[in-house]
């Protein structure tokens, strides 16, 4: 079984795919952030670095779609190697900080790789608005995320909404998050596992 979660910077994933992996006993494949050589040169210069960030996170994304093909194990994975194109990629394009030759040589890469990617069992959606997302990230304090402006953080999830409207890869759950507070609420995330539970009609 592969469950996969999308949702923008701020919206819970880690953290949802951490709580999720704890009560089905999966394994998680966490986002290619700690670690990354590109990030923090990236949000202090997006025009110079925008390329190759996408490049080494599609590079991460897959890796792990061939591992969770190859490893036979039930796998939650914490963002998806579609928002790298449909959402990051395309964000930087259309605000100028991706050139259009950049930008095409990455969707040419993108879609020969996604040519051969399984989509999960179920892509669970978190949607935020632009407070919840900005008080996430100045809560987790990452200090390469401090300079977000919040045009950006909009932006991209203008993005993540034309994503989930059209998106037909298979089963997805959309959750609304901005009242929802799983890591310290139980019912939250119990609420949220029924609704995992009954997409993926299986007893887990």
């Amino acid at each position: 079984m592969h469950i996969a979660i999308t949702g923008n910077i701020g919206a819970g994933k880690t953290t949802l795919a951490q709580l999720l992996s704890a009560h089905y006993g999966w394994e998680v494949l966490y986002e290619a952030v700690e670690g990354n050589p590109y990030l923090e040169d990236f949000y202090a210069d997006m025009e110079r670095w925008s390329f190759n960030l996408q490049i080494y996170f599609l590079n991460s994304r897959f890796e792990q779609v061939k591992t969770i093909r190859e490893s036979g194990r039930s796998i939650i994975q914490d963002r998806t190697i579609y928002e790298d194109a449909y959402i990051f990629a395309t964000n930087l394009y259309r605000s100028d900080n991706m050139t259009e030759r950049d930008y095409q040589t990455y969707r040419s890469l993108f879609d020969n790789m996604v040519s051969t990617v399984q989509p999960p069992d179920l892509l669970i959606y978190l949607r935020a608005d632009l407070p919840k997302l900005m008080g996430q990230i100045k809560k987790r304090g990452r200090l390469f995320e401090q300079s977000i402006s919040e045009d950006y953080i909009r932006s991209l999830n203008e993005l993540y909404e034309e994503f989930s409207r059209k998106y037909r890869g298979g089963k997805m759950l959309v959750i609304n998050v901005n009242n929802l507070d799983y890591a310290v609420r139980p019912d939250d995330l119990s609420e949220i596992i029924q609704q995992v539970d009954e997409r993926l009609a299986v007893s887990l």
